[in-house]
């Protein structure tokens, strides 16, 4: 199939990739738009991986205020040199992440950070229910197991549904701009402050 400068334009609207990244990835898809943009994540997601382990010493703290003042957020977003923490990509991104944590209100950056104690109350719920609803304790387990997942996905910032875009997540959205950026990114912590709560 002939790749047009059409379907690239597209492709690059949709996935922020370069130009030849785009050409590349729907040479290789021969055309299908889903598959060519699943192939940039991909590939994405393999320069995040590989950059995960540099020290991400510079970055921005950014706020977000909603609501009139009644929900507040800070974050602290890392990156490996200052040049980037001053382009628009990466402000956009932290912004982004700020208005995520105050619409979904995550515990946690990442499952490691989950306290223990809060994980537990969770599972003692959710096995409750399932032995109240006369389920036998092989299946109980399974079930606990698959809620317990569930639950970290709502309550883990990284793997939040991204509330711009359901079909990404913050995760996804991150690796993204690490490899458009060609640096280590990471959401180091956040706070988030609502009156009365």
């Amino acid at each position: 199939m002939k790749i047009t400068s059409q379907m690239v334009k597209e492709l690059r609207d949709k996935t922020s990739a370069g130009m030849m990244d785009c050409k590349r990835a729907l040479g290789e898809t021969d055309g299908d738009m889903e598959k060519a943009i699943d192939l940039l994540r991909q590939k994405g997601l393999a320069v995040a991986q590989k950059r995960a382990d540099r020290a991400t010493k510079e970055g921005v703290v950014e706020c977000y205020i909603h609501a009139g003042g009644k929900l507040g957020v800070m974050v602290e977003v890392g990156c490996e040199t200052d040049f980037v923490a001053k382009t628009d990509d990466f402000k956009v991104f932290a912004r982004d992440v700020a208005m995520q944590i105050a619409a979904a209100g995550p515990v946690a950056v990442s499952r490691d950070e989950v306290p223990a104690a809060m994980l537990e109350r969770e599972r003692e719920i959710y096995s409750a229910q399932a032995l109240d609803s006369g389920k036998p304790q092989n299946i109980v387990e399974k079930i606990v197991t698959g809620k317990i997942e569930k639950y970290l996905a709502e309550v883990c910032l990284l793997e939040q549904k991204f509330v711009k875009n359901p079909d990404l997540s913050v995760q996804d959205l991150l690796n993204e701009l690490i490899a458009k950026m060609g640096e280590n990114i990471s959401i180091k912590r956040f706070a988030r402050f609502q009156i009365g709560a």
